[in-house]
């Protein structure tokens, strides 16, 4: 018999189906390193799969059975194969970025098998300018997001010469490399309305002890003047039953460009980023005439620094906790919607400074139960949205990664759209850069790619509307 599943890594299994496969992933650009040949794609694609002894964490696959009380347990797979779990895949001709994220949403798409252990690596080559790519998925019941790419990014260095560098399903990358210190509370975006479904419906006698901010906090929500907390969104296209299929769209855009904004402004990068999306999605929906009257929420989580500074950051920290965003769709002019955004985030990291980690998970029950317990109790389309999308900025690597040296030239999240939650967009930073990676349902919201050219047209608009 196998070790029990967690209950949040149960609940992930539990309201997974073919239209919300629960899993994360990734994609990652390589330039080869310099003398590679023609083959290079190959040798890349084998040395992953060569290994001589898998990492346990990969071996693991969901059982349930009358001997387990028809519990989920995790049990090692003694069928194990690992030319499932490695491919090897050409993109079709010309080989663009727009073929290649179009392999990766389709990839996306399909649901992992629990026959055999929740993972999948897919080397790709066939990109016209020479580099490779590596599209990873992981199911958020073995690990979270965060996690995820921490996995990925344990197997790159900074140095461009270091070679025999193992892939993360080695069981040598566990042994060899230091681990981080775990954070307590640290969690990532995906498992938080989980964690608030359950703290929703067993809230201790701390959480009574809610201070005056979020009183006020909760009166806001309840008034849609929204911040921390959100108690109604509009209806949009976003906001109703999803397919399988999936589209994917990703850009870079230069974290400078971003920084000055936000320093002509007075904001910060992540207020920036939100202003980029609330000017993208406003766009998109006065294309599809789909515009709601009033502004769309975001659901955006927020890392917070340790107790003793009592500071909302979102750099990442010993808890995490969530604001609800009102992104000011209903504003014409981006300037406006940047002050809005910048006052809702203030508002939002205020409130949380003066909560424990335990009534950040309490008020984070109170607003986004309702949008995990809607498709867990088949409800989508009956509870009105708490919030009508997810915005997440997450940190990586600040100096230039290589893998056996391949330089890392771009990197991009793909997260889990769920029934009543049609499109993610998450973040994350990378030398110098910040990369998008926006997921959706393919039917749910036509024509996905359309909203990096949104996104590019509001930084200008931004820009423009900064004096930079």
């Amino acid at each position: 018999m196998g070790s029990l599943i967690d209950p949040t890594g149960t609940a992930f299994l539990l309201v997974e189906n073919r239209s919300m496969p629960m899993h994360v992933g990734g994609l990652q650009l390589f330039e080869k390193p310099a003398g590679a040949g023609r083959g290079y794609g190959r040798e890349m694609y084998e040395s992953m799969r060569d290994v001589d002894e898998i990492a346990p964490l990969f071996l693991k696959r969901p059982h349930r059975s009358l001997s387990t009380a028809a519990q989920l347990t995790w049990v090692e797979d003694e069928q194990f194969d690992i030319d499932h779990h490695i491919r090897h895949s050409a993109l079709p001709q010309p080989g663009r970025i727009r073929e290649l994220l179009d392999l990766s949403g389709r990839l996306h798409g399909t649901r992992l098998a629990w026959e055999r252990p929740l993972w999948e690596a897919h080397v790709i080559e066939g990109l016209r300018d020479g580099r490779v790519a590596l599209y990873t998925k992981v199911h958020h019941a073995l690990v979270d997001g965060i996690s995820a790419m921490r996995l990925v990014q344990s197997t790159l260095s900074p140095d461009p010469d270091l070679r025999e560098m193992p892939p993360p399903w080695d069981a040598r990358t566990r042994r060899d490399r230091p681990r981080p210190p775990k954070q307590d509370a640290e969690t990532s975006l995906t498992e938080i309305p989980t964690q608030a479904l359950r703290s929703a419906l067993g809230i201790t006698a701390e959480a009574a002890g809610m201070p005056g901010a979020l009183i006020k906090t909760i009166t806001k929500g309840v008034r849609n003047e929204t911040s921390a907390l959100s108690l109604y969104a509009p209806r949009t296209i976003f906001n109703q039953k999803i397919t399988g299929s999936r589209r994917f769209a990703a850009q870079d855009w230069p974290i400078e460009r971003l920084h000055a904004i936000g320093k002509a402004t007075g904001t910060t990068i992540n207020d920036v980023v939100l202003a980029m999306c609330g000017g993208a999605v406003r766009r998109y929906l006065l294309e599809v005439d789909a515009l709601p009257e009033t502004s769309l929420v975001a659901m955006v989580p927020i890392g917070l620094k340790a107790k003793e500074s009592h500071i909302a950051s979102t750099e990442g920290g010993n808890a995490v906790g969530s604001v609800m965003c009102q992104l000011g769709t209903d504003l014409e002019d981006p300037a406006d919607r940047l002050t809005v955004i910048h006052a809702a985030m203030q508002d939002g990291k205020e409130a949380l400074s003066t909560m424990t980690p335990l009534q950040i998970m309490a008020m984070s029950a109170l607003g986004q139960a309702p949008a995990i317990a809607a498709p867990m109790l088949r409800m989508s389309g009956l509870v009105r949205p708490p919030y009508n999308l997810i915005i997440s900025n997450v940190p990586g690597p600040r100096a230039t990664q290589y893998w056996n040296g391949a330089k890392l030239v771009g990197h991009y999240p793909l997260s889990i759209p769920i029934n009543g939650m049609a499109l993610n967009i998450t973040c994350i930073s990378y030398d110098g850069n910040l990369g998008f990676g926006l997921i959706g349902c393919r039917r749910t919201v036509p024509h996905l790619q359309r909203l990096l050219t949104h996104l590019d047209d509001e930084v200008t608009a931004l820009e423009k509307a900064a004096g930079v």
